[in-house]
């Protein structure tokens, strides 16, 4: 059984959120769990995700969103520990005029190809980060990309409830690491 933690973005990931439902459905699934959630300050998250992933029983796959996916890649390039694969959704622009002032120390993602599998599932009108963006994130980091069309910020704002769509790419997505 594979399994997964939970990279939620700024503020976490409020009941209706599509994470907040798997993990609820799914006890494979877990949340990492950094000091604040509002306030987030890269290496509190990057020490909370490190944490979260040594903890494992196996390698597990990341699941992000929005500033979890710049926590990924922050993550990857400087920790040491094994992961499956990393899924990511809604990656923003941390230059964007939309990124949270609060994510300061966020804003220069390392731009190294990823040491795991990985996909980039966007929207093409998301207002944090563009199509545009996504896949030239996907190309430095030699990351599928997927946009699955006008769905907002792939968040509970956008009306997605357990995002059954989501959870088939993940599905999918793990089903693929096998190989």
């Amino acid at each position: 059984m594979t399994e997964i933690i939970l990279v939620p973005g700024i503020n976490g990931s409020g009941p209706a959120h599509w994470q907040s439902l798997w993990a609820a459905e799914d006890a494979t699934m877990r949340p990492f769990q950094p000091r604040d959630w509002d306030h987030p300050e890269l290496d509190d998250w990057l020490g909370a995700l490190d944490a979260a992933v040594a903890a494992s029983n196996a390698p597990p796959v990341l699941v992000a969103h929005s500033l979890g996916c710049l926590l990924v890649a922050f993550w990857q390039a400087r920790s040491a520990h094994p992961v499956a694969g990393a899924f990511l959704v809604a990656v923003p622009d941390p230059v964007g005029p939309k990124f949270p002032a609060a994510a300061a120390s966020f804003t220069a993602p390392p731009g190294d190809s990823f040491r795991c599998p990985a996909l980039i599932v966007g929207s093409s009108d998301d207002p944090y980060g563009t199509p545009d963006y996504a896949r030239q994130r996907a190309a430095q980091w030699g990351c599928g990309y997927l946009d699955i069309g006008a769905k907002g910020h792939l968040n509970a704002k956008s009306g997605l409830g357990a995002w059954p769509v989501g959870r088939a790419l993940l599905t999918a997505f793990i089903a693929g690491l096998a190989h």
